[in-house]
């Protein structure tokens, strides 16, 4: 090969190389893609048997100091030590608040509504309903961010449902001078309905007591197919201070005793059943499983169990 071909060659070859250069110089400078907020409406749809169920993400908090609610009755040490095992902080913890939506296929239930009617209607929208298209909401409990959705400045939120509840939870609030619950509850108890544990509210919807953490807690066992799921509410609040610990004292369980025997007794025959559950504030999808482990209870979230069909 002569010496002029090798030049030549070369010269091609970085001529060659150049031009995508000073194409790229060319090209206008792109900014970096936003960031982008966490989400805090939200939903997730799956099935039990030939019920359909929606856990509707309506607001989370992040909670400081989180011993002042969890774990009241055991050391600073102990505290730190269960929460390093599990790999979370110790001083703060993610709350989540998740109402369910369960169609039936006769009737469009919601348990729990909520902080607010914003978040509640947001969290509505978000799955594909509307608040007008509830027929029964079913309120597990009477803490503000279970019925803080009932009703705002504009009104009651579902203007075509009727309501549950448990008698001896709404007889315990009529007479305590409760704000919230005479603001939110109290003007729709011509529209509600009393119920103990074992009555339905629907064909395949059943309550279930689990007192302790208000004076009349209730759950809320669905059945649809052979296929069974525990609408559990505030039994057990933290996935690990809650399940790993269940004699774990919490603040806002009225009866420390009788919430503690509840959680010992629920997680009991989730595990033994294997039922998954709906905590309301579990991390979201809010959706998992108990499984009996060192004295205690470990949470299993939902992967895709209930997304296999009825």
């Amino acid at each position: 090969m002569s010496n002029s071909f090798r030049i030549q060659r070369r010269r091609l070859l970085l001529t060659a190389g150049a031009a995508p250069l000073a194409v790229l110089s060319a090209a206008p400078v792109l900014a970096s893609a936003a960031q982008m907020a966490i989400p805090t409406v939200d939903f997730r749809r799956f099935r039990v048997g030939q019920f359909e169920v929606t856990t509707l993400l309506a607001g989370m908090r992040t909670v400081d100091n989180p011993q002042a609610i969890f774990g009241m009755n055991v050391s600073e040490e102990d505290f730190a030590d269960a929460s390093t095992a599990a790999n979370i902080p110790t001083n703060a913890a993610q709350f989540f608040f998740t109402p369910t939506l369960v169609n039936t296929g006769a009737d469009l239930v919601l348990f729990d509504t909520g902080l607010n009617p914003a978040g509640i209607t947001a969290a509505i929208g978000a799955a594909g309903y509307t608040p007008d298209q509830v027929d029964i909401v079913v309120l597990t409990h009477m803490h503000g961010d279970h019925i803080g959705g009932l009703s705002g400045d504009m009104g009651v939120t579902f203007p075509n449902a009727s309501y549950v509840t448990g008698a001896v939870e709404f007889d315990h609030w009529a007479a305590a001078g409760n704000d919230g619950f005479d603001a939110k509850v109290a003007p729709l108890a011509e529209k509600m309905r009393m119920i103990s544990g074992g009555d339905a509210v629907v064909s395949g919807i059943e309550a279930v007591e689990a007192f302790g953490h208000t004076p009349g807690h209730m759950a809320f066992r669905i059945d649809s197919d052979g296929q069974s799921l525990l609408i559990a509410a505030d039994f057990a609040n933290h996935y690990v201070w809650s399940l790993a610990y269940p004699t774990w004292e919490v603040k806002f369980d009225r009866d420390k005793e009788a919430a503690a025997a509840t959680r010992q007794s629920l997680l009991t025959m989730l595990a033994a059943e294997k039922m998954p559950f709906v905590g309301y504030h579990m991390p979201f999808p809010a959706l998992g499983y108990a499984e009996e482990r060192a004295g205690g209870f470990h949470y299993v979230p939902h992967s895709y169990q209930l997304l296999m069909g009825g």
